[in-house]
C-alpha cells in the first residue's frame, strides 16, 4: 500500500499540481472576497483533473523518460506501473473531477478546466518535442487556474481584474519554464528534445532571462491598478517583493560558467508569485 502510494504521487506530480489548486483559489477568492464551503468542489475537481493530466504526461512521455536521468526512475520507465494501467489511472482522475466541475460548479469551469489539459497534453507536450520556444504558448497551462476559480465564483470571464490577473501567470510561466528547461538542459537534449542552449550561447540566455523575469515583476505590480487591492501595506508588499525579485535577477547578467543562477533565480521567481497570491488573498479577505 506504501509502494501504491508513493506511485500515485509520483504520477500526479503532486508539488505542481497542488500550485495549480493554489491558483484556482485565489481566482476564487478574488472574484468572491470570501473562503466558503463552495470553494471545495472547485478545487477537489480542479485538482483531479489537474491529477489526471499529470498522469496521462507520464504515459505520453515514458519513452523520453527512459532517456533522461532525472525521469528514468519514475514509475514507467522503472517498471513500478504498466503504462496501461496509467493510462486507465488518468482517465479515472479525469472523469472524476469532470463529474465534480459539472455537478458543483458550471459549464465554463469545466471548459476551461478542460481546455487546460488539452492544452498542455495535446498541445504543449508535443510541439516541445518540436520547438523549444514551445514554452511560450505552453504557459497559456499558467493562465487558465484563476480563471477557472474566478467563473466558479460566479465572475465574469472578460472581467479586467481576471483578466490582469490571467496575463500575470501566463508571464510568470515562461521564464518558470524557461528556466526550469535551462537547469535540466543535459537531461532534455539526451533524450532528443530540442534546447534554448542549441540556439543561444550562454550570456545570451542570461539577458533574454532576466528581461522574462523583470516583465514577470512588472507585471505582478500592474495587478494593484486594476483596483484589486485596497490595503497600503499590500501595495508596498507587492513592490517590495517585486523590486526585490528584480534585484536577484540582476544576477544573471554576471558572467558565469554555470547555471547556478538560473537555478536560484527559479525558486525566486516561484517565490514571488506566491507571495502575490498571498497578499492578495489576504487584501480580499479583510476587506
Amino acid at each position: 500500500m506504501k509502494e501504491n502510494i508513493k506511485i500515485f504521487f509520483e504520477l500526479t506530480k503532486v508539488k505542481i499540481t497542488s500550485f495549480v489548486t493554489v491558483t484556482t483559489a485565489f481566482g476564487y477568492i478574488t472574484a468572491s472576497g470570501k473562503i466558503d464551503l463552495m470553494i471545495l468542489p472547485v478545487l477537489f475537481g480542479v485538482l483531479l483533473l489537474a491529477f489526471g493530466s499529470a498522469s496521462l504526461n507520464h504515459f505520453q512521455e515514458k519513452d523520453f523518460d527512459s532517456k533522461m536521468s532525472r525521469t528514468k526512475g519514475r514509475p514507467i520507465p522503472s517498471g513500478r506501473i504498466s503504462s496501461v494501467n496509467v493510462l486507465k489511472i488518468s482517465l479515472v482522475l479525469i472523469l472524476l473531477g469532470s463529474i465534480i466541475l459539472i455537478l458543483w460548479t458550471n459549464f465554463l469551469a469545466l471548459g476551461l478546466g478542460l481546455l487546460n489539459l488539452v492544452w498542455y497534453n495535446f498541445i504543449y507536450t508535443l510541439l516541445k518535442r518540436k520547438s523549444p520556444f514551445a514554452i511560450v504558448p505552453g504557459s497559456l497551462v499558467g493562465a487558465i487556474p484563476p480563471v477557472i476559480g474566478w467563473v466558479a465564483a460566479g465572475g465574469s470571464l472578460v472581467d479586467p481584474q481576471i483578466v490582469i490577473v490571467a496575463f500575470f501567470f501566463f508571464i510568470w510561466q515562461i521564464p518558470h519554464f524557461w528556466l526550469l528547461l535551462l537547469v535540466m538542459d543535459s537531461d532534455y537534449q539526451q533524450a532528443g528534445f530540442p534546447t534554448l542552449t542549441q540556439i543561444f550561447n550562454h550570456s545570451q540566455l542570461s539577458r533574454i532571462t532576466f528581461i522574462w523575469i523583470i516583465s514577470t515583476a512588472v507585471t505582478g505590480l500592474m495587478i494593484p491598478l486594476f483596483g484589486m487591492v485596497t490595503e497600503l501595506w499590500i501595495n508596498l508588499g507587492l513592490f517590495l517583493s517585486g523590486g526585490l525579485l528584480t534585484w536577484k535577477a540582476f544576477d544573471l547578467l554576471v558572467e558565469k560558467k554555470d547555471f547556478s543562477a538560473f537555478r536560484l533565480n527559479f525558486r525566486y521567481i516561484n517565490y514571488f508569485a506566491l507571495f502575490v497570491v498571498v497578499l492578495i488573498s489576504i487584501d480580499k479577505l479583510i476587506l
